[in-house]
């Protein structure tokens, strides 16, 4: 390798039993899964194509079992099987036009969710409502019924009053299975309506926020955190496709490439920067940059931040709903203060892991990707920059916000508390000037894990 740099190795702080956090290596395909479960189309289909292989499969089936009947000669049996169908046939019949209004209900039910969550809270949120395992598989399902309860229709050869030595198929195992996925739809009907309910709710919707969060935080690419020293750049790769938001990087086919041409590269944008065409996306250190074609598909891009590789955009919905909480226009100092729990809890986390530049590294143990993510300065401050300053004028949100730093000062390590110490004098002296009366600022400044209990 030509360049110069050298490293500090594994680095950052290490956790109450001096032991430091391992960070998790990216899963095979983790990227793609993400992506999918962005969307709100791959699940219904794949259940519209399950539902038509299952009715391909069944229908041969209950061929043969004819087959079977008519060889045996066992027409009464056959009589039997006639008789159950054309009774299930109505029951199918019905079953096919009442799941269109089933789904009709299901939308109208998602739809309201939505925008009162959206509205109430931040359209940040309309992503979790997206991502909801249940809503995809409640209409996953119920598509699949409808579509299913169609082909079966299809099956049928006209019923009791055929002649059993001239019928070739008896649908009886698709309609058993019609009756059954009925059922099944009428049970996730009632799981879905039950988790709407509790997503539209604040303290759910938090919880589920912070979750994502703290385990992209704990699964962050895998990589050592500390201090590089690069010598000057030697060339510069330039992002050349359309504008957006990086949402991941391939981190195995940079250090690849770099492998290859021996050189390092560092990532300019971090992961959740919007990213326009023309801008550097990569600095190379060492040699002349690798190929386009190495390098394509390394970076993915999309509309908007998600949670997956980029934790701070869980911090940034959080604190996006405790400053709507706090405006003029809706004054609920008490969803700000259920965010602060939150927040709390997410830099719990965070105050022992280890944070900052992370470093890539080759099967020879050479440092072949440098890659910026948020330390933790920038976590403390997207935390409480932003209600810090709108928070002097409610004592509830003042005094939750003080008993959380005071928290966290015990849980961080001694380097780790200048930033929370600054913000604590900053919201002290905040509360000094808004406040007029000496006993107003002194209840402001208690601190209270529950605003005002």
């Amino acid at each position: 390798m030509t360049g110069t740099y050298g490293t500090s190795g594994k680095s950052g702080t290490t956790d109450r039993t001096g032991l430091t956090p391992r960070v998790s290596q990216p899963r095979a395909l983790a990227s793609l899964r993400e992506r999918l479960r962005d969307t709100f189309w791959f699940a219904p289909t794949v259940g519209l194509a399950c539902a038509f292989a299952l009715w391909w499969a069944l229908s041969e089936v209950d061929t043969k079992i004819v087959t079977y009947l008519k060889e045996e000669e066992a027409y009464e049996e056959l009589g039997d099987l006639l008789s159950f169908a054309e009774d299930a046939r109505l029951i199918v019949t019905t079953i096919s036009a009442a799941m269109m209004t089933f789904i009709g209900v299901v939308f109208s039910i998602s739809l309201v969710a939505v925008q009162m969550a959206s509205g109430q809270l931040t359209p940040r949120v309309v992503r979790i409502f997206v991502r909801s395992r249940i809503s995809k598989l409640t209409l996953t399902v119920f598509l699949a019924t409808f579509a299913f309860s169609l082909l079966v229709l299809t099956s049928y050869e006209g019923g009791a009053a055929a002649n059993p030595r001239r019928i070739t198929s008896v649908p009886v195992l698709q309609s058993m299975l019609t009756l059954v996925m009925v059922g099944l739809s009428l049970l996730l009907f009632i799981a879905f309506v039950s988790s709407t309910l509790r997503l539209m709710q604040v303290g759910p919707v938090l919880d589920r926020i912070t979750g994502e969060a703290v385990r992209a935080l704990e699964h962050q690419p895998g990589g050592e955190h500390g201090e590089t020293l690069l010598g000057p750049a030697t060339a510069w790769v330039v992002y050349r496709e359309r504008a957006g938001v990086v949402r991941d990087v391939n981190v195995a086919r940079l250090v690849r490439a770099a492998r290859r041409h021996g050189v390092v590269l560092r990532l300019i944008p971090r992961t959740g920067d919007f990213l326009v065409p023309g801008t550097p996306l990569l600095a190379v250190h060492g040699g002349a940059a690798p190929p386009s074609r190495t390098l394509r598909h390394t970076v993915g891009v999309g509309v908007e931040r998600t949670v997956h590789q980029d934790p701070a955009f869980g911090l940034r919905q959080l604190s996006d709903i405790a400053l709507r909480a706090l405006s003029p226009s809706v004054n609920d100092p008490t969803t700000a203060v259920q965010c602060l729990d939150r927040i709390v809890q997410f830099l719990s986390v965070a105050a022992r892991l280890p944070l900052g530049q992370l470093h890539h590294r080759d099967r020879r143990g050479d440092v072949r990707l440098v890659q910026e993510v948020p330390g933790w300065p920038d976590l403390v401050d997207l935390a409480f920059e932003e209600i810090r300053g709108h928070a002097a004028g409610s004592p509830q949100v003042t005094r939750r916000m003080l008993a959380g730093l005071d928290d966290l000062l015990l849980l961080a390590a001694e380097e780790r508390r200048k930033p929370l110490l600054r913000h604590r004098a900053l919201l002290v002296g905040a509360v000094e000037r808004t406040v007029p009366e000496a006993a107003g600022r002194a209840f402001a400044l208690d601190p209270d894990r529950q605003g005002i209990g």
